[in-house]
Formats: C-alpha cells, sequence, structure tokens
C-alpha cells in the first residue's frame, strides 16, 4: 500500500495543469459548504436564541385560553398562581423544579399613542428591568438612555416606534391602552431609554415599562401574561419539560400549560427542516465538482493505457490498479478538500465578526415575526471537518468509475492501444 501510494502521489503531479484545476474545483465546492453551513447554523441559533429571548423563554407557561388568543393580547385570561392565590408561590416552586435557573414574568397588552397625522398602535411589556438585561441582550441594544427601573412611569422604545409619535428620549408620551376591565385609560410616561436592533418588533412595535406598574395601572396586581422559564441550555429543555407540566399537574390547576420553545415557534421547525435539505444541497455540490475529477481522471487514464498494460503485464494485479487510481483521486480530494476547508473557516471567522445585514432583503417582513435581519455565520472546526470529510468520501467515491475502468484493461490490449 505504501508503495502505491508513494506512486499515486507521484503520479498526479506527472499533468500538473490537470491536477491543479481539479483541486481548485474540489476546494471551492467544499470552501461554499463550509460557508453555507456555517451560515445555516448560524440563522437557525439567531432565530432559536431570538425567539426564546424575546417570546417563549426556554420553557413557557401560559393561561391555555390566553394562548388560542395571544395574538390579540387579551388581558382576560391570565397568569395568577394556583388556584388564583397569586405568582409568589407559583414562581417559588417552579424555581425549584431541577433544571429551572430563572423565572421571568411578562405582562404583555396592546396599546396606541396618538400623534397628528394617526393613531400608532403598540404593543406594552411590563418587565422585572433586571430579570430582562441578565437574560437577553437588550443592554446591546440600548444605543441612547437607560433601562426602565421599578415604580417610575417610564418607557423605553424603540428608534422606529420613536420616529413614528415623534418623540426622542426625555420627552413625555401619553399612552392609550385597555385594562382589564375592558376600559380605556390613558397615561403619561417619560422616555427613558432607545433601543436599536435588527429585530423589527423591538424597533417599531414594542415598550418596556415595569413590571409593578404595568400590574397597577391596568388593575392585574400580582398577575401576568405569561411566565418564562429559563434552564442553563436549551438541549436540557427535553428534560425539565416533564417536570414542569408534573408540577403543574399536582396543583390540580388545569388552566395552566407547559409548552417548549420549539411548540411555540413556526420559524425553528422550518430552519431545522432546511438544514436536512441544505445537506442534500452540499452533496450536489461537491459531486459537481467531481465532474472535473473524473474528467480529469478519465483522461489520466486514457493517456496512461500502455503504462497499465505494462504493470499488468509485469504481475500488478486488477485491484492493485484499481487502488492506484483510487488513491490518486484520494490525495486529490485531500489536497483539494483541506484547502477548501481551511480558506471557509477563515472566511466564516471572518464574516462571525461582521455578520450579514439582510435589513434591504427582509424590510417586508412582518413586524411580528421574530428575525433578526443580522445574520452571524458560525465559524466552528466541527463545520469544517464535516465539510472536508464530506469532501474526500465524495471524491474518492466518484474516482471509481476510471479506476475501474483501467482495472479491467487487458494487458494485451491496452499495449496496443498504447
Amino acid at each position: 500500500m505504501f508503495f502505491l501510494s508513494k506512486l499515486a502521489f507521484k503520479n498526479l503531479f506527472r499533468s500538473k495543469s490537470r491536477t491543479i484545476v481539479s483541486m481548485v474545483a474540489i476546494a471551492f465546492a467544499v470552501m461554499i459548504v463550509v460557508f453555507a453551513k456555517g451560515l445555516i447554523e448560524g440563522m437557525i441559533d439567531s432565530v432559536s436564541a431570538d425567539h426564546i429571548h424575546y417570546n417563549s423563554g426556554h420553557i413557557k407557561v401560559i393561561d391555555e385560553d390566553y394562548y388560542k388568543r395571544e395574538r390579540l393580547l387579551t388581558l382576560h385570561y391570565p397568569v395568577d398562581g394556583f388556584d388564583g392565590q397569586g405568582l409568589e408561590e407559583m414562581i417559588t416552586a417552579l424555581e425549584s423544579v431541577e433544571g429551572v435557573e430563572m423565572v421571568i414574568p411578562r405582562l404583555k397588552f396592546g396599546a396606541m399613542v396618538s400623534t397628528e397625522e394617526e393613531l400608532v398602535a403598540m404593543n406594552g411589556w411590563g418587565v422585572n428591568p433586571e430579570q430582562e438585561l441578565a437574560f437577553t441582550d437588550l443592554e446591546d441594544f440600548l444605543v441612547e438612555g437607560r433601562m426602565v427601573a421599578p415604580g417610575q412611569q417610564e418607557v423605553v422604545m424603540g428608534t422606529d416606534l420613536l420616529e413614528k409619535i415623534n418623540c426622542r428620549v426625555g420627552d413625555k408620551v401619553t399612552i392609550l391602552f385597555n385594562t382589564a376591565f375592558d376600559s380605556l385609560r390613558g397615561i403619561t410616561f417619560r422616555i427613558v431609554g432607545r433601543l436599536e436592533s435588527g429585530l423589527k418588533m423591538l424597533n417599531e412595535i414594542v415598550f418596556y415599562l415595569p413590571l409593578d406598574q404595568a400590574q397597577k395601572l391596568l388593575y392585574l396586581d400580582d398577575q401576568t401574561t405569561e411566565l418564562l422559564l429559563v434552564t442553563a441550555d436549551k438541549k436540557l429543555v427535553p428534560e425539565v419539560l416533564p417536570r414542569v407540566k408534573s408540577l403543574l399537574a399536582e396543583h390540580g390547576d388545569e388552566r395552566y400549560q407547559a409548552l417548549s420553545y420549539r411548540e411555540t415557534s413556526d420559524l425553528i421547525p422550518l430552519m431545522d427542516l432546511s438544514a436536512v435539505i441544505y445537506n442534500f444541497i452540499y452533496i450536489f455540490l461537491l459531486s459537481l465538482s467531481c465532474i472535473v475529477v473524473v474528467n480529469t481522471m478519465i483522461m489520466i487514464v486514457k493517456d496512461r493505457t500502455k503504462e497499465i498494460g505494462m504493470m499488468s503485464a509485469l504481475g500488478l494485479e486488477s485491484k492493485d490498479i484499481l487502488q492506484l487510481f483510487v488513491l490518486e483521486g484520494a490525495i486529490m480530494g485531500v489536497i483539494g478538500s483541506l484547502a477548501g476547508a481551511v480558506s471557509g473557516y477563515l472566511m466564516n471567522s471572518y464574516l462571525a465578526r461582521v455578520g450579514f445585514d439582510y435589513g434591504e432583503a427582509l424590510s417586508g417582513i412582518s413586524s411580528d415575526l421574530i428575525f433578526n435581519t443580522m445574520i452571524y455565520p458560525v465559524s466552528s472546526i466541527e463545520v469544517s471537518i464535516f465539510a472536508f470529510v464530506l469532501g474526500v468520501v465524495i471524491v474518492t467515491i466518484a474516482c471509481l468509475i476510471p479506476a475501474r475502468r483501467a482495472a479491467r484493461l487487458e494487458p494485451t490490449v491496452a499495449m496496443r492501444e498504447g
């Protein structure tokens, strides 16, 4: 085998131009695979993280009737503890569940602001500021001012929302909303912070206010619309979710249901499906590059027909000839795939820092859809190794076609044709 490997490596450079073209084709295809896989994984991670941070947590505890009407932001089906006994006991019980690190209450409601030209619709989120900053990346989006403080009638809004209502940080704004008793109420808040995010929802629709103020103004003392449960890692959700459901069942309150982050998202299952589909696209891309390799190997076999006949006449068996040409293709696959994997890794390392801004392409996307227009490809050794191995395997298999042709040549015919 060592002799055949040495001979195969030497033979590759007898036709340098063909070999280099083949290696470049393989390298380019593998580089594209590394880039595409890194981009898809980055997109999946981004969508999952944003959905977990700004919609569901790792597990969401919510009233079943509210979940059916969640888009309406109704206040008629709040989470108010076990048997309506208040949130404190319920939150304490949920925090005691193994695997649950934090329980985050949120109170969401519809609101509007009247300007000279129109009524601007928006969504209010009553939150615990300290928990929100600890759990989400909201602090990175605060480009001006600060987060709201408990006990204060103040709000934080996105840049686009502030433009719609013609306000800026430091101004006061009167916000209209329906209370839990369906009575219209208007309250004046001070704007203390401005958000700038790749999430249209945060930029255009949502405003934050302290949870205690939202509960007081909406007449929902010690109540909220949802509880978000946070685990150490989203991979732990399948283990923790049954424990949470068991706790809810123990207290016999059938109003509540616990949902994993995957159950509350339409995008995440689609992203997972796209990752599977792209695996077939990667194989297709590498198969296209193999056309160049196979063509090169066929030309090599044709040019060395007489030489193959002489090797057979000297006692080299068909299986050895097969191995020789497969090794030549495999060496091209290894060198080309290695170059492509390294190039793709370096490219993704750079793009993982600067990211892609899909703002223009996704300008028409619904603001309700949690999709960050800034996508950062994943740069990882695992992705590069995957592409490298895939490239070597596919190229090696493709080289079996010309290698079998060479192995089947009869010595006398081969020497006469040469």
